[in-house]
């Protein structure tokens, strides 16, 4: 036999290599047709973007206290001294936080904006956690004068704290960041005090010798989308290990261990297989991996539980409605009864290199936050009776990189159809940008299926309002 002999291959024409070329030449490959969603809690899609237009946020109150109650059912059912913390910067709309605070979560926040905003919706004091590397001084007095529990960062931060409280009347609650592996990458060594090399213990120590504070809380948040429950067994078993160390040592005990967030909602990262209920663990699971460390300890022993969760309770919650405002696609013909057969589509969607018919919407990745990391479920709001074809989903902004998945199988689809976008709840509102376009409006579907503005959409004067403009270029125009 030759030397030279090459193992046959497939040709480009078919339009993929092995071993999805052979999916794109099966007429069935990708099913018969694309699920759709025509209604979310009862209220048609075609009417909401009808009567508060597109794109737009919608959030589902029923969905958002579901997350909730399973949640604390979860947690409390195992281990009843549990508490809970909502994560103020995955979503900060107040109608959002105002639901969290009606099923028993305080406030979670990391900024001096998120506090002044927890504070303007009836969250005392005594009911926010602040977190974060950066607590400007001006907001650390208020917080601390209002009881709220800072968890310390850094030395400099400490150092500042201890310098606000030395005229203290009483001793002040704080606690402490602590960063540890627990087993995962990459390891959040941003945020707080090493465990490993005895920092957090040396912190310990000095809160504890400070007169004036009361060392109340060890916190650890090992990252997000954890979807290792282990991870948070390790953990757990890591502060508490400190927690003894701080009361053999010098005689206190800590009343309280945080253990953050990072539970996943049911998504998917760019590159995993579905369905996301089959991939993610419930978070019953996370609930026993935590709760059977503090259930070894006597009863009298055992710490209050605090968890600060976002992502798992709202992410679900929330969808965003798109309309198809152009169709690319190489000069291809789209699929009609008067047209090709869906056959026939198929044979020449996958001639050439980029076998990808392209849609663009009118909304983008500046609304779009997480879709650099999670495959966004995409579905049309009527059902297409065409099979599913290889497909790319463009935003609507000048931008190459705007899009917002770069494969996925849709039916044909026209100008004027309109898409849900799901999950979205978490971070995408938030972290929105007033880039080129005006951002949505955000609505909110309460338990008996009224629809109500959360959020309006933006105008130019809105993006106007904080701009100066000089006098003598004022007087020019």
């Amino acid at each position: 036999m030759s030397q030279l002999y090459l193992q046959p291959i497939i040709s480009g024409e078919l339009g993929r290599s092995a071993p999805n070329a052979a999916v794109d030449r099966n007429h069935f490959a990708r099913g018969s047709h694309t699920p759709a969603l025509f209604e979310i809690d009862g209220v048609p899609v075609q009417k909401l973007t009808e009567e508060f237009g597109s794109p737009l946020f919608v959030f589902s109150e029923h969905t958002l206290r579901g997350k909730a109650r399973r949640a604390r059912e979860a947690f409390k059912s195992r281990y009843p001294k549990t508490s809970f913390a909502w994560s103020f910067k995955t979503n900060y709309l107040g109608a959002i936080c105002r639901i969290m605070r009606e099923e028993g979560w305080i406030a979670e926040v990391v900024s001096d904006f998120e506090y002044q905003k927890a504070r303007k919706l009836g969250y005392e004091g005594k009911d926010i956690i602040f977190n974060g590397p950066h607590k400007p001084k001006a907001i650390l007095e208020q917080a601390l004068a209002e009881g709220a529990l800072i968890q310390i960062d850094n030395w400099d931060e400490l150092n500042l704290i201890e310098e606000l409280v030395k005229n203290a009347k009483h001793p002040v609650s704080v606690g402490l960041r602590v960063w540890l592996d627990a087993g995962i990458r990459p390891v959040w060594s941003k945020f707080g005090f090493s465990l490993a090399n005895g920092e957090a213990g040396r912190a310990a120590e000095r809160v504890i010798g400070n007169p004036h504070l009361n060392l109340h809380t060890l916190h650890t948040h090992i990252g997000t989308y954890i979807l290792t429950p282990e991870a948070y067994r390790v953990a757990t078993q890591k502060l508490l290990a400190l927690r003894d160390h701080i009361h053999s040592a010098y005689d206190h005990v800590v009343e309280c261990l945080n253990l953050g967030g990072g539970f996943p909602s049911y998504s998917l990262l760019h590159g995993m297989a579905g369905p996301a209920e089959q991939v993610v663990p419930p978070i019953e699971a996370y609930a026993d991996a935590i709760t059977e460390v503090l259930n070894r300890l006597p009863a009298k022993k055992r710490p209050l539980l605090r968890l600060e969760s976002g992502r798992h309770m709202v992410d679900e919650a929330g969808y965003l409605l798109s309309t198809v405002v152009a169709v690319k696609g190489m000069n291809r013909h789209v699929v009609s009864e008067s047209d090709m057969t869906g056959r026939d589509y198929k044979e020449q969607i996958v001639v050439g290199e980029d076998p990808k018919i392209g849609y663009v919407l009118d909304s983008g990745v500046n609304l779009l936050y997480t879709a650099a990391w999670y495959q966004l479920s995409i579905k049309p709001a009527r059902i297409i009776n065409s099979p599913p074809m290889p497909s790319r989903i463009y935003g609507c902004l000048c931008m190459a990189i705007d899009v917002i998945r770069d494969s996925i199988d849709m039916p044909p689809l026209k100008t004027g159809d309109i898409l849900s976008l799901h999950p979205v709840g978490a971070y995408n509102l938030v972290q929105s940008m007033q880039f080129i376009a005006y951002r949505p409006a955000a609505i909110l579907i309460a338990e008996d299926g009224t629809a109500h503005l959360i959020r309006a959409r933006e105008v130019l004067d809105d993006v106007e309002r904080s701009e100066r403009t000089p006098a003598y270029l004022a007087a020019k125009s």
